[in-house]
């Protein structure tokens, strides 16, 4: 770092700081704060006045200390170690940190994001003699048992090959290759390289989001999907069950990489999510979870500028990994704290506000977050991609809010979390009514060529369903349902089956907290061989007493707990079963209508 250039504080606020002879200083530069050192960023310079914003505490500074250059923007570290590991927003390793300082940790404290002192089994891709660009793989090393890390020549670095390390066990700041670029510098390889967390990394070009990303989750798998590499927003109000639902997502989804960035949370979700996640297999592998997976926590009482940058912080991380050639999903926990800490930060500042207090560029800021998200082909050719899944906090549950409204114009998933529906325990509490995904038609190939059934055709007849329930709910309410023809009587059965039998998930029961999507399509199936045979009979008229077979439908109801998801038989059995009881109950009503 070049600390040749030094300001002096001027004023202190909270914490954005003010400095003077800031001459020679860039814009978005780190710089070190006090006689501590305490990191901070600037964000505005006017000539020799600089605003900084401090990523630590800012108690104890005092006016007149000094203010020293990084000569580089704010960074973070990306080499084989950031799995299996957890930091606070500026990349800060917590674990390491809590076992040589304590619980608590002091303002300044530094130390290395990777582990400077441990081995990795490196085997080089490169030879003397190659031409080099950036984005290939140099070097492999095996960094979990499920994630084999791949290190890339990092970007502004091309050139011939003048010296390779052989295969061997190195650190991370070993040099493995030496490349002369085309002006005669010398660059050196490490497995270790610096970004900036501000700026995208590069890609070759985007590619179509096609590719459905898996979660286990009923609602989303089949009703709501998400694509890998797409966009999504988790809303709800207090206690509706964001957090639960990105926990399973991280948990349970076909991504190769989990980046889960607790912004602005309370400890005791983050607890959870350090408690649990370490117990947890992935049912993908089998393999331990936490093997791929990274943890930022920025908690809500750590410095509330720091939960901008651990946003920055995790989707860099998420782009290091994609360039490698994995799906990678990110989760945000909540961007509402994020927006809150774009507030404070801007009130402090005194710019002018705009609705409910926040920043005049907080949608332009919330755009530039989704953005990064895609799937794409990488410098290297490889194929990547990074889904970026962020929790809402709206105040009252209020979606008309500004940090709501401004996410729901940059993402194409937007799972409205209900309120009743939460507190009638219905797991996940997504609205049906008012949430959608804007992936359907372009995974649609997808789901035929996994399960070899138009699995966009059978959602839209179950989603008539539940909006045809919607509508008949309001008649029920003023005279019941009594009234109704039977046809409609028998389409609130089964809307009841789907609510509770297939929308509604137990997070907490062996079998139904994850399900393969061949179970959840084949049990959509059985619905809907139960409502088609329904139908059926009613048209021979029979009466909805009949029709309404209790055993049968509690059975259908249930299935998502009486079927091992290793094991679909019992569901072809279930299917054959419900044929067969109609079948014999047309033949009675068809010879009584003959009669």
């Amino acid at each position: 770092m070049n600390n040749a250039r030094k300001g002096t504080i001027r004023a202190i606020n909270g914490p954005v700081i003010r400095g003077v002879h800031m001459t020679g200083f860039g814009i978005h530069e780190m710089v070190e704060v006090g006689e501590d050192r305490r990191l901070g960023e600037i964000i505005s310079l006017d000539v020799d006045h600089a605003v900084i914003q401090v990523y630590e505490q800012t108690e104890g500074l005092k006016v007149g200390e000094s203010i020293y250059s990084t000569g580089e923007p704010l960074s973070v570290v990306l080499g084989p170690g950031l799995l299996m590991n957890m930091y606070d927003g500026i990349e800060r390793p917590l674990e390491r940190i809590r076992d040589a300082h304590g619980d608590f940790m002091a303002t300044g404290v530094k130390m290395p994001a990777l582990d400077a002192e441990k081995k990795w089994d490196v085997t080089m891709h490169i030879h003397v003699g190659d031409t080099v660009a950036p984005g290939v793989i140099f070097a492999t090393c095996k960094e979990t048992v499920l994630i084999e890390h791949r290190s890339m020549v990092p970007a502004g670095v091309a050139g011939k090959v003048t010296e390779v390390a052989a295969n061997g066990i190195y650190t991370v700041e070993d040099v493995l290759a030496k490349v002369e670029t085309e002006d005669g510098n010398t660059v050196e390889l490490k497995l270790a390289q610096r970004w900036p967390v501000r700026r995208p990394r590069t890609v070759s070009r985007r590619l179509a989001t096609n590719d459905l990303l898996v979660t286990g989750q009923r609602v989303l798998d089949v009703f709501f999907p998400i694509a890998k590499g797409g966009t999504v927003a988790i809303p709800g109000g207090f206690g509706t069950g964001k957090t639960m639902l990105q926990h399973q997502i991280a948990k349970f989804c076909d991504a190769d990489v989990i980046v889960y960035i607790g912004c602005g949370e309370r400890g005791n979700e983050m607890t959870d999510v350090l408690d649990s996640f370490p117990q947890l297999v992935d049912p993908n592998t089998g393999e331990n979870l936490m093997n791929r997976t990274i943890l930022i926590a920025n908690t809500s009482n750590m410095p509330v500028a720091a939960r901008e940058a651990s946003i920055y912080t995790g989707i860099t991380m998420a782009e290091y990994y994609r360039d490698m050639g994995y799906d990678v999903a990110l989760m945000a926990d909540s961007t509402s704290r994020w927006a809150e800490a774009l507030r404070e930060i801007s009130g402090r500042l005194e710019e002018m506000p705009a609705e409910e207090g926040y920043p005049a560029y907080l949608s332009s800021r919330i755009a530039q977050f989704y953005e990064r998200a895609g799937r794409v082909e990488n410098l290297n050719h490889s194929i990547g991609s990074v889904t970026l899944i962020g929790a809402v906090s709206p105040a009252g549950g209020d979606f008309s809010e500004p940090v709501t409204e401004a996410t729901k114009r940059y993402v194409k998933v937007f799972l409205g979390l209900d309120k009743e529906l939460a507190y009638s325990r219905h797991y996940p509490a997504i609205n049906w009514m008012d949430s959608y995904s804007g992936y359907l038609d372009l995974l649609a190939n997808d789901y035929i060529d996994r399960t070899d059934v138009d699995v966009m055709a059978l959602r839209r007849k179950m989603m008539e369903i539940l909006l045809e329930e919607s509508k008949l709910n309001d008649i029920v309410s003023l005279v019941g349902a009594d009234v109704l023809p039977e046809e409609q009587r028998l389409v609130l059965d089964i809307a009841r089956i789907l609510r509770v039998g297939y929308l509604q998930q137990n997070s907490f029961h062996e079998i139904d907290t994850y399900v393969p999507l061949q179970k959840q399509v084949r049990m959509l199936q059985v619905i809907d061989t139960l409502y088609e045979n329904g139908k059926d009979l009613l048209a021979l008229h029979a009466p909805l007493s009949v029709v309404h077979d209790e055993e049968l439908f509690q059975q259908v109801t249930m299935m998502k707990y009486n079927v091992p998801n290793d094991d679909l038989s019992a569901i072809d059995a279930l299917e054959e079963s419900i044929v067969s009881h109609y079948d014999a109950l047309k033949l009675q009503y068809q010879g009584e209508d003959a009669s």
